[in-house]
């Protein structure tokens, strides 16, 4: 049975519950934050 994404669940508790994959995007906002421009847009490098 393939296992679904956890959109929108934010309970670790359900998400394991649920048997759902979890996508970690802590360095992708990391990387958005520090490379965004003055209005706020993403400028790669």
């Amino acid at each position: 049975m393939a296992r679904r994404a956890a959109i929108g669940l934010q309970d670790f508790k359900k998400i394991i519950k649920n048997k759902c994959f979890y996508v970690d995007k802590t360095l992708f906002i990391k990387e958005w934050w520090e490379n965004m421009d003055d209005e706020g847009n993403y400028t790669s490098g």
